[in-house]
């Protein structure tokens, strides 16, 4: 004798199914410190050391600075994320949660919405950090590198939920980075101007979305004003980040027996 179970929702997302998801990945974070110093304290220190290992060249930490505001955030919230979203699957949770009266729409913009709070934590303290206390140099508004940090962290999330379906071990989420992060990192015009790289890794640049947040971030370092680049590189991570958060909820499945 088989039990019916009774299918997900799958009409628009409901406000308060969504915030209790967050509240409770949120209160569930609260008791691993270890979690939350990686995602609050590592980008600050990685920032802080950068600065002094280019401390005889102040100039140089200008040229970079900004850029790395933008991937530090974004490499953090993918690891952290993967991994608590990993072990929310092969511990069973995510089966239980799927099993209630739960889209998975509501589920996924749930965790997005209690990692995108830790992200705007993360990048304002970032931010902060190196423009008011380390001197980073930029000519536009910090306001604008502190929306390009936080997008950039939102990617991270995004991106993390959408492997985590693909690991069965936090090895493997691991593992996933250097596919996934560590190409864009090479190409995203941090090391050389993207106009610069052969021509196929140039298009193949001009396809990831870290190659805008560098951009976006490059953008405010050199103009006093909002340009139409920047508008355009903004766009076009919040558009990567919603594009991967809909993969995200699409990679989920309630297995059943």
């Amino acid at each position: 004798m088989t039990t019916a179970t009774r299918p997900a929702p799958t009409g628009p997302l409901n406000l308060s199914r969504t915030t209790a998801t967050a509240a409770r990945v949120l209160r569930q974070l609260r008791h691993d410190p270890r979690t939350i110093a990686l995602m609050i304290v590592i980008p600050c220190a990685m920032l802080f050391l950068l600065r002094y290992v280019f401390d005889g060249s102040p100039r140089t930490f200008d040229d970079i600075g900004a850029s790395l505001l933008g991937i530090f955030p974004l490499i953090t919230m993918f690891l952290v994320t993967s991994i608590a979203t990993l072990r929310e699957r092969t511990s069973g949770t995510l089966e239980r949660l799927l099993a209630l009266p739960l889209g998975k729409g509501d589920l996924i913009a749930g965790y997005a919405l209690a990692f995108g709070a830790l992200a705007i934590v993360q990048s304002a303290l970032a931010t902060g950090l190196a423009v008011w206390f380390l001197d980073l140099d930029v000519t536009g508004s910090p306001w604008l590198l502190l929306l390009v940090a936080l997008l950039d962290a939102l990617l991270g999330t995004a991106l993390g939920l959408f492997v985590s379906a693909f690991a069965a071990s936090e090895f493997q989420a691991v593992q996933f980075m250097p596919a996934v992060i560590f190409p864009q990192l090479l190409l995203c015009g941090l090391f050389t101007p993207r106009d610069e790289m052969h021509p196929a890794l140039e298009a193949l640049s001009n396809v990831l979305p870290m190659s805008y947040a560098v951009d976006g971030m490059n953008e405010v370092l050199r103009h006093t004003d909002m340009t139409a680049t920047f508008v355009r590189d903004v766009l076009i991570v919040a558009g990567c980040a919603l594009l991967v958060l809909g993969l995200g909820a699409a990679t989920l499945r309630r297995r059943t027996a």
